[in-house]
């Protein structure tokens, strides 16, 4: 029996806690790095701090301890299954890349590279690469400094270059049910993971398509000029992995695997777990690697001096191929549980909808609720930096908003990512960006205008929520009602 507030009723108390979490975010990841020249605080650190603020809170408002963590420990049960796939997905990469499939597709992606179509190539490449890694930054880090090396040897304008490489990587990286941003958004929300990614293709699909095109045509406009050049570092890269990995057509099967049970909208777990399986026994049958090197991948992640016979390997092949394994989604996993902790602290008050309806009171339309999860997507990941933080914080302020409507909660979880995810390598300071300049060598204020996949998609996601194309708002309550 909890003992009765006046206190718990009023909107500043569930405000609180929340205006809390904005000042530590505004603090730790935004002033302290980019005025103070300070480290950031991390984002585990922050939304702890903030579970104990809420919770010291609710016990001034005359909420038992008792009361408080039962709503916590619900919440963070309910998300148990998606933080399973997470797992599983790194178990997936590891597996993955000592077989040797995803090295298969990184071997014949890069000789796809063609100077005579190197703008559209350096879109739609990446997009493979991403997919089937499910990293737009290992994507970036690897195909697209080869994209950009060759650009450069044909005197191609490496702006176009670079922008087509990033929107490619991120469109990929959005279809790929390995990518942990993806699988964030669709857990925020408490939505299927391939009814999420089945969802984005409303507004994502569209926009490579128009993307695409303009690439092409930018072809003529701005035509690489072919010149004879060195090479050399194109064919050490294509050595360097057929001296790692023995490549056959049996490889594809773990990604038919994953393909068809995304299809038949199998149980995730044991598709991506059975997928793995198939991928170690291929590790074993077709390359040199032992059955310790091929629990260590699935363990910890592969590593390319299990290749014992190679003396060296090029850095840009260890960037993407080091990497897999139980604990390779470990930040997005910890994140996942905090975020996890402090929202369940809030249910016990109702904050959260309670701030949404007072603060979102003018959406009143489902074309409006959509217009304003896009704006807070947009406008927390580019003040947090992280689109973890994005998907939990956005998604559950507008999950009740959306079901009472009887929108269903995939057109949430898209808009998530449409503008969270889609803006980060436009925003200056976002530490994806920072990488991306990085890793290309081309300055955001270079780029971006030709980044034409993200500028795109942010016409398209406002325009179909306006006109209620691929809303579904029909079937939304009862899938919404199976979420709750």
């Amino acid at each position: 029996m909890e003992k009765k507030s006046i206190k718990a009723d009023k909107l500043i108390h569930s405000a609180l806690p929340i205006l809390f979490l904005l000042g530590m975010i505004v603090y730790g990841l935004v002033l302290r790095p980019y005025f103070f020249n300070q480290s950031v605080i991390p984002l585990e650190i922050i939304f702890l701090s903030s579970s104990f603020f809420a919770v010291t809170h609710l016990i001034y408002l005359g909420f038992s301890w008792d009361t408080i963590l039962a709503n916590a420990v619900k919440k963070l049960t309910k998300g148990l299954p998606t933080i399973l796939i997470l797992f599983a997905i790194g178990i997936v990469i590891g597996s993955w890349i000592v077989s040797g499939t995803i090295p298969m597709f990184v071997y014949y992606g890069i000789q796809l590279v063609n100077p005579d179509y190197i703008y559209v190539l350096a879109f739609i490449i990446p997009i493979f690469f991403s997919m089937f890694t499910g990293t737009s930054y290992g994507s970036v880090g690897t195909i697209g400094v080869v994209i950009l090396g060759v650009a450069t040897i044909i005197n191609a304008n490496l702006a176009i270059v670079a922008g087509a490489v990033i929107g490619g990587a991120f469109f990929g990286d959005k279809m790929s049910p390995l990518s942990d941003t993806t699988n964030i958004a669709a857990l925020a929300t408490g939505v299927d993971l391939y009814d999420h990614i089945n969802s984005m293709l409303y507004t994502t699909l569209p926009s490579a398509i128009i993307a695409a095109v303009i690439y092409t045509i930018l072809g003529f406009v701005y035509p690489a000029e072919s010149v004879v050049g060195d090479f050399a570092e194109l064919e050490t890269t294509l050595t360097a992995v057929t001296s790692i990995f023995n490549f056959n057509i049996l490889l594809l099967l773990p990604v038919l695997i994953v393909l068809i049970g995304s299809f038949k909208k199998l149980p995730t777990i044991p598709v991506l777990l059975t997928s793995s399986l198939v991928a170690c026994v291929f590790a074993l049958l077709f390359q040199g690697y032992g059955f310790e090197d091929v629990i260590q991948s699935v363990y910890k992640g592969f590593h390319t001096n299990m290749a014992v016979w190679q003396e060296t390997v090029p850095e840009n092949i260890s960037v993407l191929f080091n990497r897999g394994g139980l604990y390779a989604l470990n930040d997005a996993i910890i994140i996942a549980l905090f975020v996890f902790l402090f929202i369940g602290i809030l249910d016990t008050n109702n904050a959260i909808p309670k701030i949404v309806e007072k603060v979102f009171s003018y959406a009143k339309t489902k074309s409006s609720v959509i217009l304003s999860s896009l704006a807070a997507a947009g406008i927390t990941n580019g003040m947090t930096g992280n689109q973890y933080a994005t998907s939990f914080i956005v998604g559950e302020a507008f999950k009740t908003k959306y079901d009472v409507l009887g929108i269903n909660r995939k057109v949430l979880s898209r808009s998530l990512e449409d503008y969270g995810t889609m803006i980060e390598s436009l925003v200056p300071w976002h530490p994806t960006a920072l990488f991306m300049v990085s890793v290309m060598g081309v300055a955001v204020g270079d780029y971006w205008y030709f980044q034409l996949l993200s500028l795109i998609n942010l016409i398209i996601a406002p325009l179909i929520a306006i006109l209620g194309i691929g809303c579904f708002y029909k079937k939304g309550n009862s899938v919404n009602e199976e979420k709750k």
